[in-house]
């Protein structure tokens, strides 16, 4: 009796000619694939180098400044291999992708254990040497090799199943791709639509034929009993079977569906470079060389490139971006410029730069562009201000859209695929002001710093007036060494809403014995947004200053009131030579507070806090307000977008000097309306600019009375009150009109 062989003949029943025409199919699929690729490396190529060493990752904000030797490869493969970057926020998303990525990965690593097994070691090694054909590929490894193979193939389905039927619902704000900057009769984002199906449709349609050609091999060869551990070919088979087909039947099916399942496979293979496949590859690559501070530490412009105006201006990480974007829209779904009706998408921006840069580098996209109705795409028959071309900054990306972005770095840490969108747009934004073209608001407000050092174009001698209303001196740290240097920042110093905030920190810092001074006339705007706005050489005039400044005064280190300074000093002075710690007033009091410096009554109130954009995203800095809250004895409410994923006030990145009377509903009063629904007394804040808008924003909301916008420093001050808090709240109230905020050192 003939022992039964556990294996399957690769090619079974197919003659020389037809694996010929297999072969010379796939070697089709792969020079294409390879010189779609090979384009696009080349596009990198001629990309710019960058500024920073992308293989090393800035540490993490919150601990010592500056960049670390650590390598940022080991985290960033493990972001890759775990898919956490998407599971983040979408847990049910993640979930489905985790199974296409690994079970893809299975599928990949057992088509490649079949191509070596027959073509290296069955004919160029064991058919060279012995005559014939062989195979590892029999027994209990065939058994155990087709078990993994099974699961992995149903992983890659029931993962690609739950991504198509998101996507046909559709329900979710970030996948509609109505454009919020152009009118729908100007632009159409229906092949972008179409392309996303056309790559779920063709992985199904692989999936399941190869799934039915598994299951016919099997019934048409009299189900053997080793192949139950293809056990999900094996059950598709039986299904067949009880259907009415017979082996002789399935014997013929399987010859026509496994050319019909190879060619679409093959097909897929050819189609990767040029569809939404594509980010299969780009987007690990991106992931591995994204600097998660690259938006916290802008790179500075070269005598060359002041702006981008060209295809030639970008780097090769910022090409790559635009590839990898894979239009999840979870930047679109976060960024408050569009949530407030402007001109913005980030995904927009990503997806025009992307289409208009493969049109200049004649990279052919197949259902993945988005057309205007006479088939043209992005800037297509535009000109830029001197008439010889496209205008990336303003034709390809609308001016609109530039300038409604605040920076706020909602879209940098919602991507799951490692984009810094906001470098580019500021890239952008250089472009811009170097031809003069923004808002007059703005345009007074970068005279105003230039020539007075502030946006509020007031003399420096004023910059320090505050103090005067103090029963104590502040030290001039220019004069005297001083422990902590206060940079207090321009809201801080020339607001008059803010300064009695910054009276009442004095007096808290005071009665706390902490030796502080400040620069008085001599401190300038730090730059932050400055920088952000796109006004490069404003930006080191003001740090140079400042530098200056610092190296004649006598501190330790540095802390400040203002999240935008606290930002710029921490992550972009280091580079001029700042070399002292830098914490954030939230910081200091939390300290304080806890070490019983500050012996602070339990205030009781209920209260919410607001997480700033440059304080919490940017710097990680969350826990310190919190402490200071719970030292109070405050009930604290958090709000639904709180920590890291915080909403925007949308005064950040200059656009507090712009006007904002074009929106739908301001960030700020939006922000307010999220707060009124958690049944708290106080919305508590820890940035000057906040206090502006969300004071601003409960008015205009008709919340001021019932919903009190409160500065971390004025709950610091009431609870410290020597009188019983019960007087104090009432003291406060008689002081103050009914919900407003009451006076800083008063409550």
């Amino acid at each position: 009796m003939t022992a039964v062989v556990i294996t399957r003949h690769i090619f079974g029943g197919m003659g020389a000619s037809q694996i010929a025409l297999f072969y010379g199919l796939a070697i089709g699929a792969i020079a294409i694939f390879l010189a779609g690729w090979w384009r696009r490396v080349r596009k990198y190529r001629d990309g710019r180098p960058l500024v920073r060493r992308w293989w090393r990752r800035p540490e993490e904000p919150g601990t010592v400044q500056g960049v670390t030797a650590r390598p940022s490869l080991l985290r960033s493969l493990a972001d890759v291999l775990t898919n956490r970057p998407i599971r983040r926020r979408r847990p049910t998303v993640g979930l489905a992708h985790l199974l296409v990525f690994w079970g893809f990965l299975g599928l990949l690593l057992a088509t490649t254990i079949v191509g070596v097994d027959y073509d290296l070691y069955g004919h160029l090694i064991t058919g060279a040497i012995q005559g014939h054909q062989r195979s590892f590929l029999v027994g209990s490894f065939y058994e155990a090799f087709n078990a993994v193979f099974n699961a992995a193939g149903l992983a890659v389905l029931v993962g690609t199943v739950m991504l198509t039927v998101r996507r046909v619902r559709g329900r979710e704000p970030q996948l509609r791709y109505a454009r919020v900057d152009r009118g729908p009769t100007e632009y159409s984002r229906a092949r972008l639509v179409e392309g996303d199906y056309l790559f779920l449709g063709l992985l199904l349609a692989i999936l399941v034929s190869g799934f039915v050609v598994q299951g016919l091999r099997i019934l048409g060869a009299g189900f053997p009993f080793f192949e139950r551990w293809t056990w999900l070919g094996w059950w598709v088979g039986r299904g067949l079977s009880a259907l009415g087909v017979t082996a002789s039947s399935a014997r013929l099916l399987h010859g026509y569906l496994w050319w019909v399942h190879g060619g679409m496979a093959l097909a897929f293979v050819a189609s990767i470079p040029f569809t939404k496949a594509m980010h299969m590859v780009s987007s690990p690559v991106n992931l591995v060389a994204n600097d998660p501070g690259a938006t916290r530490r802008l790179p500075p412009v070269t005598a060359d490139h002041i702006g981008y105006a060209g295809v030639s201006d970008f780097t090769w990480k910022e090409l790559l971006d635009f590839d990898a974007c894979t239009k999840c829209g979870r930047c679109h779904d976060v960024c408050p410029a569009r949530t407030a009706g402007a001109a913005l998408s980030p995904r927009d921006v990503i997806l025009d730069l992307r289409q208009w840069i493969d049109r200049q580098r004649r990279i052919p996209a197949i259902l993945d562009r988005e057309i205007r109705p006479d088939g043209t795409g992005p800037a297509a028959g535009a000109h830029g201000p001197d008439g010889t071309g496209p205008e990336v900054a303003g034709d390809v990306v609308t001016e609109r859209a530039l300038w409604a972005c605040t920076t706020c770095m909602a879209c940098v840490e919602a991507c799951p695929v490692g984009i810094e969108h906001v470098p580019t747009i500021v890239q952008l934004r250089r472009r811009l002001v170097d031809q003069g073209r923004m808002e007059p608001t703005l345009q007074t407000a970068l005279q105003n710093l230039a020539q007075q050092g502030n946006s509020f174009g007031k003399s420096a001698r004023m910059r320090a007036r505050w103090t005067k209303g103090l029963d104590f001196p502040v030290k001039d740290a220019r004069k005297e060494a001083v422990e902590l240097l206060w940079f207090v920042g321009d809201h801080a110093s020339f607001d008059e809403r803010m300064q009695s905030l910054s009276q009442a920190l004095a007096r808290v810092l005071h009665r706390a014995g902490v030796d502080f001074g400040i620069l008085y006339d001599d401190e300038r705007n730090a730059g932050n947004d400055v920088r952000r706005v796109g006004e490069e050489g404003l930006f080191e005039l003001l740090a140079e200053h400042n530098m200056g400044v610092f190296e004649r005064a006598q501190f330790q280190e540095i802390f400040t009131t203002d999240p935008h300074s606290f930002n710029t000093l921490r992550n972009e002075y280091p580079t001029l030579g700042l070399d002292v710690r830098v914490r954030h007033y939230s910081q200091l009091l939390a300290d304080l507070l806890e070490s019983g410096t500050l012996p602070a009554r339990p205030l009781g109130l209920r209260v919410t806090y607001h997480d700033p954009c440059y304080l919490a995203r940017y710097n990680r800095v969350t826990e310190a307000p919190r402490r200071v809250l719970r030292a109070l004895g405050c009930d604290v409410v958090e709000m639904p977008r709180n920590r890291d994923n915080t909403f925007c006030c949308g005064a950040g990145g200059g656009r507090i000097w712009m006007d904002d009377s074009h929106l739908t509903e301001r960030p700020s009063e939006n922000r307010i309306k999220e707060a009124a629904t958690l049944g708290v007394e106080r919305f508590v804040v820890s940035c000057p600019k906040d206090f502006a808008m969300y004071s601003d924003a409960a008015k205009t909301t008709g919340h001021d009375a019932d919903l009190v916008v409160s500065d971390l420093v004025q709950l610091v001050e009431m609870a410290l009150e020597v009188e019983p808090l019960a007087a104090a709240v009432a003291s406060a109230g008689d002081r103050a009109p009914a919900g407003a905020p009451a006076p800083a050192g008063g409550e």
